[in-house]
């Protein structure tokens, strides 16, 4: 087993090993005195995890309660938080109690949410069950509901007490939502570690579960204690984001998240080739990245339509938006350019 401290404004720890679901109560007990946990999850996550979380709180001498809603992005929206806060208040939540938020980005987002607002504030612990949530969304304190103008566009920075990741949980996910966490695993690759992508470009990365996961955390930790509110070189884990939320909004997230983010990586890195600032050797290397896993690095989409979205994107700064680059494998940096260039530039990269 692996332990990160994450050095931020509320230091905690994360946890990457075996076996933590059954533990969970222990470990919650030992940075908590709380009375009460309000797990909160979806319909899939807790057919396979709630009863094992719940007795573990319950040894560990905690009331349970549990709100479960629907898998999918379609719940990370204002209804579903609405049914959160009526759920934590029917149960009588206080400011020393916490949340649990048990499964994947969707969960950790909203529930995050809930817990950054609900009371002004209270503590909630992160169980990620995917691995796109147990190496990016899980860490960080980043928390958001999406509106129907855009993904994240609503949210507040939160940062979680502990983190608990149990790789035992990836063996009952689909290969089609692991390979939402390549893709942000070739990410962190792409802007912070070329031994790291040379990993998951030869298709290592299930044969090296531990260290890709610990690596992409650490990476993490790494870039939020310098920039915890994503002022300056947190900007930098949003590579491909830009493009891939803006093919997320289009096609109505019938495309899932990391495959859109690889989407983007490669629409970028070609367009960025395409206008002399970067190179094609790059885009070639995310391409055989993403095909190693069977990965869309294209899609047959009207990108003129889709790219509107980006005018939206959190990451613009009034008539400025700031894009993700990469000069070599392992060295992103943050690009400023005008905002009414961004979608021009970007269609270079799907021509």
């Amino acid at each position: 087993m692996n332990q990160i401290t994450i050095k931020t404004s509320h230091p905690y720890d994360i946890f990457i090993g075996r076996g933590l679901l059954g533990q969970a109560g222990e470990y919650i007990r030992k940075i908590s005195r709380c009375k009460k946990a309000a797990i909160i999850t979806d319909d899939i996550v807790a057919s396979h995890y709630l009863k094992e979380v719940e007795g573990s709180l319950k040894q560990a001498g905690m009331e349970t309660c549990a709100h479960i809603f629907p898998n999918g992005e379609a719940s990370k929206c204002h209804a579903t938080l609405l049914e959160v806060y009526e759920f934590l208040t029917q149960n009588e939540l206080t400011r020393s109690d916490l949340i649990v938020a048990l499964g994947g980005g969707v969960v950790g987002d909203l529930a995050g949410f809930a817990a950054a607002t609900y009371l002004r504030g209270i503590d909630f612990v992160q169980i990620p069950t995917t691995f796109l949530a147990q190496i990016d969304s899980s860490v960080g304190g980043k928390t958001a509901v999406d509106t129907p103008h855009g993904k994240n566009l609503v949210g507040a920075f939160h940062q979680p007490v502990l983190v608990l990741c149990d790789l035992d949980t990836l063996s009952t996910l689909p290969d089609e939502n692991f390979k939402d966490g390549v893709g942000e695993a070739i990410k962190y690759g792409m802007i912070k570690d070329a031994h790291l992508f040379e990993i998951l470009r030869k298709g290592g990365c299930r044969e090296h579960l531990l260290e890709v996961v610990t690596t992409c955390i650490d990476i993490k930790r790494a870039v939020v204690e310098n920039d915890e509110l994503d002022k300056g070189e947190r900007m930098l884990l949003n590579f491909g984001h830009t493009v891939g939320h803006a093919v997320e909004n289009h096609m109505n997230y019938q495309l899932t998240h990391g495959k859109c983010v690889g989407v983007g990586m490669a629409v970028i890195t070609k367009a960025a080739a395409e206008a002399g600032i970067g190179s094609m050797e790059i885009y070639h290397a995310v391409k055989e990245a993403l095909k190693a896993y069977n990965m869309p690095y294209k899609l047959d989409i009207d990108y003129d339509t889709a790219l509107n979205a980006c005018l939206s994107d959190k990451k613009r700064d009034r008539d400025e938006i700031r894009c993700i680059l990469i000069r070599k494998i392992g060295e992103g940096y943050v690009s400023t350019m005008k905002a009414s260039d961004f979608k021009p530039f970007a269609l270079k990269g799907v021509e």
